[in-house]
């Protein structure tokens, strides 16, 4: 039974999406906050237990990506919606998973199961979404945050997501190209 909690915790930060959107929605951004935050921790706990104790499953391999991705566009959408973030890092975010998502669905149809992890860059990325949202909450609840450093955190934001995004078409390129033809 231990073996599948980093799956129920993935399964426990999709089930956190709409607490948080409503939240968000409702300007109750201190519960928003608190909520995203515990997201953004089970995504870090459910990937230590899985490596650390072996806990890793085909469903967990798939879950965990989608559990990030649909957060991530989710408060992204949301946040922008509501005015708190601006239109051109959501699109630079929602148009980088979409490509992550078409590139992973090309490669499967035309060279095959797609093996890999996620880079090293898109774990960078992931945090630095997370923490850009996390700070973009405590702006709204408390004030936290001027906007200058938003902005800031804003561009960094922007340079992690377009630099992963570029890294994975070079890593989904390299990957095709190393696969032998198949015959028809």
């Amino acid at each position: 039974m231990l073996r599948h909690l980093p799956n129920l915790i993935c399964i426990g930060r999709i089930a956190l999406i709409w607490p948080v959107i409503a939240a968000l929605r409702a300007a109750d951004y201190e519960w928003a906050m608190l909520l995203f935050a515990l997201a953004a921790l089970s995504d870090g706990l459910d990937g230590y237990l899985a490596k650390r104790f072996n806990w890793t499953s085909e469903l967990g391999k798939l879950l965990d990506p989608a559990a990030d991705k649909l957060l991530l566009v989710c408060v992204f959408v949301s946040a922008t919606w509501l005015g708190l973030v601006p239109r051109w890092l959501t699109a630079a975010a929602v148009a980088r998973d979409a490509l992550i998502g078409l590139g992973a669905l090309a490669f499967r149809l035309g060279f095959g199961p797609l093996q890999g992890r996620p880079t090293l860059l898109s774990k960078l990325n992931t945090g630095v979404q997370l923490a850009y949202l996390l700070c973009v909450m405590a702006h709204a609840a408390f004030g936290f945050a001027s906007f200058g450093a938003l902005t800031a955190l804003a561009l960094v934001t922007l340079l992690t997501t377009v630099v992963s995004g570029v890294d994975y078409v070079i890593v989904f390129t390299r990957r095709a190209l190393a696969v032998p033809a198949r015959s028809s």
